[in-house]
């Protein structure tokens, strides 16, 4: 074959290499669809919408899924022994009701204490800024003076509305002033609204406890039905049990793990936060197992709350910084050992994947969707893993 040839690969027809023999860079040729981009477009964007419409049935539904993966193999044990799957599943409900009840009933008071010493923190630290600032020579900072001049302005501009002069001009052209008085505040608007926000938790929390029961009760229902119209060979049947099992061993692996490593953060963080003297240790070791489960801005967020907490309790700025220095090393030392010593490579995503799917689903559904991010993207990446078409991605989320 002489230099000047372009080879084109037989396996593949719609792709050619040319490869000159001068060292210019490989062109790789591929036809594009434009009407199969466009269509792959809009359908995402309709996704996404969907995603933000139905977010008060699809939250619910993900949480019950997941608490159904925690809570099946407790079940699946009981059943094992003798017990009715009917019979276990109420058993396991009851104690978790029982357990979220009791915990809710002993840190109700803690979690009030600490609301009501937010307007003290608040003053506390707004005078510790005026004592630096005292200490500095009094020097306005730039926030202060563009506080300042605006206003200024806006006193000038209410002398030019009072004048009698321009108050004549105005009635002259036949312009009505207008005073626009705010609203006294209407206690029961904000009972209300309380009111209806906690009838839709109480209302969503029961769905989730109605579809974890049935997700329990039901066992593999629905990998038997997906084995059925799998295919008639045995051979496409014995594929789809294996999928399917595989796919449910990672992700009850993963949700297992995740919960493991939340409580002993929790009780580490809580025991720390005991030998330092903080009170309200038990909500604050709370918090740092549940937002452990939100790579990157859930410790920086418990770290900062026990930092103004600390600074409220024990007015000192090195006390501060060993409580959330300690606390924010709990969190590191679980992500960097304990996580990865846990979970399987085949079930670690990377980096770049995770925060994405943080600022995604936040987006898509705020507070809950950045809860929920880490699970569902683990549990996409399970079934991308399995399924042949779907395989780039789950290598896209994965190391």
């Amino acid at each position: 074959m002489a230099a000047d040839d372009k080879p084109v690969l037989p396996s593949e027809p719609d792709l050619v290499i040319e490869t000159p023999a001068s060292a210019e860079p490989v062109v790789i040729r591929m036809p594009v669809d434009v009407r199969g981009v466009t269509l792959s477009v809009i359908a995402v964007l309709a996704a996404i919408l969907m995603l933000q419409y139905a977010q008060a049935v699809l939250i619910p539904l993900v949480i019950g899924v997941l608490i159904g993966y925690v809570l099946g193999p407790a079940v699946d044990s009981m059943e094992r022994r003798g017990v009715n799957r009917v019979a276990g599943a109420t058993i396991v409900l009851v104690l978790l009701c029982g357990l979220l009840g009791l915990g809710v009933y002993s840190l109700t008071g803690q979690v009030m204490a600490i609301v009501d010493r937010v307007p003290e923190a608040a003053r506390r630290i707004t005078e510790r800024l005026d004592q630096r600032a005292t200490r500095t020579g009094g020097e306005r900072s730039a926030i202060e003076k563009v506080q300042e001049a605006a206003k200024e302005v806006e006193e000038a501009a209410d002398r030019a509305a009072d004048d009698p002069e321009e108050r004549r001009r105005a009635a002259n052209r036949g312009v009505q002033r207008v005073q626009v008085v705010q609203p006294t505040f209407a206690a029961r608007d904000y009972l209300w609204a309380g009111g209806i926000g906690l009838l839709t938790l109480i209302g969503q929390a029961g769905m989730v406890l109605f579809l974890v029961f049935f997700i329990l009760v039901t066992g593999d229902l629905f990998k038997r039905k997906l084995v059925r119209i799998a295919g008639p060979t045995l051979t496409k049947k014995k594929i789809t049990v294996q999928i399917m099992d595989d796919i449910n061993r990672q992700i009850s692996n993963f949700l297992r793990v995740q919960v493991i490593t939340s409580v002993i953060v929790g009780v580490a963080t809580a025991v720390a936060l005991w030998l330092f003297g903080v009170e309200q240790f038990m909500v604050w070791g709370l918090l740092a197992g549940i937002f452990n489960s939100v790579p990157y801005l859930g410790p920086i967020i418990v770290s900062g709350g026990l930092a103004v907490v600390a600074f409220m309790q024990f007015d000192d700025l090195w006390m501060t910084l060993y409580v959330s220095g300690t606390a924010m090393a709990i969190t590191a030392l679980e992500g960097w050992l304990l996580t990865p010593a846990l979970m399987s490579r085949a079930a670690q995503m990377n980096a770049v994947a995770i925060f994405v799917g943080l600022l995604f689903w936040s987006w898509v559904w705020g507070v809950m969707g950045t809860i929920l991010a880490v699970p569902m993207l683990m549990m996409l990446k399970a079934i991308c893993d399995r399924v042949e078409d779907l395989q780039p991605i789950g290598e896209l989320l994965g190391e």
